[in-house]
């Protein structure tokens, strides 16, 4: 059929306002690599298209992608919710985690994944990050130096990709966002088979405090409020071949190093050292929460430094996340805590999402007894079970994860207010609060006056510690 010319007219009209709209219009296609409008590793459209803003929606909810216990901006003893916890996500276990095990392969393949590690696909995992951190409502990240950026064959390689994906990150996060913390990855290259700070290498140590200078440099300019040190390699396997004094003495000069040049460039941020007992290296040298302390004393860095307690790696150095929580806090020393946990039947650091409700409890009792975290925070540093490999699955992880810690923050509100525990602890010590109990605790109390005090009342009465009350009190508050 011939078309007239007024026909044709309206048709080209009708076609040009349609591509417009098309090549006007906001993008909306999903950026994965099928997507057919994905051109390059610089795609800039919704990498979660079907996941909404996570909201709250209360108790009730039956929604898996809505908070049921986790209000950001309301208030429980004193202070908003958000500020109790202040989430920050891990970049290393968020958009770096494959699923794979001591005994399989990764299981995981994201969309937007194409397999390499270059610089376009870094790129492409930084816009990821920052759209499920604004999709998960928080404005706090973790990152190593190498999980951003790829490796170079050189330093000054490495450090111009890092230049390059922090550029990028820096431009995303705007105003908002910034790192609850930076570190530097010394323990996946074969170079720091040995460590880095306790290498018996010079090169080595050399090499690990140009990368550690390079991080606090990048933390330090994505506004980052505190850096990390975890020594996965810091350590030895045998005392045979192992000179401790030394390392233990190199460790130190190199944390020295560190805090010196953070002040030169004027980052105010926080230094932490994060304890763990063992795994990869059979001993760390910061064991845990009580060896750390007795470090940074011995070396006096206990002023420069505080610890970022992870609680998978509490159970690893047999004890509770609770217990290295409190004993951090009594020293002084609380800076932040990795939010995870790890499983009693297995034996290694399996870096679960916290779903514990009584061990959450717990945790915040000390926290609250703290008066928070800042500028420290609860990290993230827990990665989804190797079988669970929905995209989806990263939001319901940090949303479970989210409203563990949220319901320990409100257990805690009921246990303060309820008051029973507390009276319990105070009955219990309150043979101490008399004059002869002040005398001891204010050091003014010798042995000869307690031998006559000894003598004078007799053998003593021992009260019940009332156990099983405690756990009941505390129970009935979950």
């Amino acid at each position: 059929m011939k078309m007239k010319p007024a026909e044709i007219c309206m048709v080209l009209l009708c076609l040009s306002v349609l591509t417009f709209g098309v090549i006007g219009g906001p993008q909306t296609c999903p950026a994965n690599l099928e997507s057919d409008c994905n051109d390059s590793g610089e795609w800039k459209g919704e990498f979660f298209p079907e996941i909404p803003k996570i909201k709250y929606e209360g108790p009730s909810s039956k929604n898996p992608l809505a908070f049921k216990w986790f209000n950001a901006e309301e208030v429980i003893l004193g202070k908003k919710m958000k500020d109790w916890f202040r989430f920050s996500v891990a970049f290393w276990h968020t958009f770096r985690g494959t699923g794979a095990d001591p005994f399989g392969a990764p299981t995981k393949s994201w969309p937007w994944e194409d397999g390499t590690n270059s610089l376009a696909m870094a790129k492409r995992r930084m816009r990821a990050n920052f759209e499920f951190i604004d999709k998960l409502g928080v404005d706090l990240w973790c990152f190593h130096d190498r999980d951003i950026a790829p490796d170079g064959k050189t330093l000054e390689e490495s450090n111009a990709n890092l230049d390059e994906v922090v550029a990028l990150a820096k431009e995303l996060q705007g105003s908002k966002v910034h790192p609850l913390w930076g570190t530097a990855q010394l323990f996946m290259h074969p170079r720091y088979m040995h460590g880095g700070a306790t290498s018996s290498e010079l090169g080595v140590y050399a090499y690990a405090a140009a990368q550690v200078k390079k991080a606090i440099e990048v933390t330090h300019y994505l506004g980052g409020e505190n850096y990390v040190f975890w020594g996965g390699r810091e350590g030895y396997q045998s005392l045979l071949n192992t000179d401790m004094g030394r390392e233990l003495d190199h460790m130190a000069r190199f944390l020295e190093a560190a805090v010196a040049y953070k002040k030169k460039i004027g980052f105010n941020g926080t230094m932490l050292i994060e304890p763990k007992p063992q795994e990869p290296t059979k001993h760390q040298y910061d064991w845990d929460a009580a060896t750390s302390a007795n470090f940074l004393r011995k070396y006096g860095l206990i002023g420069e430094f505080k610890l970022n307690i992870e609680c998978n790696h509490a159970t690893l150095s047999g004890h509770s996340c609770h217990h290295e929580v409190e004993t951090a806090r009594l020293n002084g020393i609380l800076g932040n805590i990795d939010a995870n946990t790890g499983d009693p039947q297995v034996g290694w650091d399996t870096d679960e999402f916290l779903t514990d409700i009584g061990e959450a409890t717990k945790v915040m009792l000390s926290v609250v007894k703290n008066g928070g975290l800042a500028p420290g925070g609860f990290n993230f540093d827990a990665k989804l079970r190797r079988e669970s490999t929905d995209v989806e699955d990263l939001f319901i992880a940090h949303i479970s994860g989210m409203d563990t810690l949220a319901r320990g923050l409100r257990n805690v509100a009921k246990i303060i207010e309820d008051g029973s525990l507390n009276e319990l602890v105070r009955e219990r010590y309150s043979s101490f609060d008399s004059e002869i109990g002040a005398l001891i605790e204010a050091g003014k109390a010798d042995f000869e006056f307690l031998e006559k005090k000894a003598i004078e009342w007799g053998e003593p009465k021992v009260p019940s510690a009332k156990q099983e009350l405690a756990e009941m009190i505390f129970q009935s508050a979950l």
